[in-house]
């Protein structure tokens, strides 16, 4: 067969082929172009009051222990961005459009160490993010980290176990479970976010009178 003939009957079953699947392939093409865009996310960052720490403070009043603070645990549901809300029961949601700036546990171990330098008695802390060497360690649990409705109000609820071990041992000096319950101004995502963060507050200075306490024990 030379050119004048046309084509083949495989070519002509390939151009066929081609055919078919050509308005399928446009199709997919025009569909990827209107796929609905993403809605935004509005990140907040968990407020604070504490007073910043005194300038000038060091002496006889600062312990001469160093302590590491970590990040505590966290199971699926709290470990993430998502701002957490129990609106009936055991029901569980979060709200829609908005997350934490950084993982809940992150936001409260820092808040932990905020407030531990506001306090100025242990003046040689560090974290988790370098594990540098250190006499004492905070570490533990999160518990709760939500909203939850009670008689059709919003309450921020905080539940924190912690232990105050020596790493050198590995030994658990001193445990406790610390909890706060903050009620919402109102219902409204701010009204919320600002309750969670007066209850972290209050929990944070919990936690710091507690330790600068069992490492003074401790350290008899």
């Amino acid at each position: 067969m030379n050119a004048s003939q046309g084509p083949s009957r495989a070519s002509r079953r390939k151009l066929l082929r081609w055919g078919l699947m050509a308005p399928l392939l446009a199709g997919l093409l025009v569909g990827c172009s209107v796929l609905p865009k993403s809605a935004p996310v509005e990140l907040y960052q968990l407020p604070s009051a504490l007073p910043q720490p005194a300038v000038g403070t060091g002496g006889s009043a600062q312990r001469p222990e160093s302590l590491r603070v970590t990040r505590p645990a966290a199971g699926t549901l709290l470990a993430g961005q998502r701002i957490i809300v129990l609106p009936a029961g055991d029901q569980v949601s979060h709200y829609k459009g908005a997350q934490w700036s950084e993982p809940a546990p992150l936001l409260l171990r820092n808040r932990l160490l905020d407030a531990l330098r506001s306090d100025g008695r242990i003046a040689q802390l560090s974290s988790d993010d370098r594990m540098l060497q250190a006499d004492f360690e905070l570490d533990g649990e999160l518990r709760a980290f939500q909203s939850v409705y009670r008689d059709g109000s919003p309450q921020v609820l905080l539940r924190l176990d912690l232990r105050l071990v020596r790493p050198a041992t590995q030994r658990i000096v001193a445990s406790r479970r610390f909890e706060q319950l903050q009620p919402a101004a109102d219902s409204a995502l701010p009204a919320v976010v600002s309750a969670f963060g007066q209850a972290s507050d209050r929990l944070a200075l919990q936690v710091a009178d507690w330790s600068v306490e069992q490492i003074a024990q401790a350290a008899r």
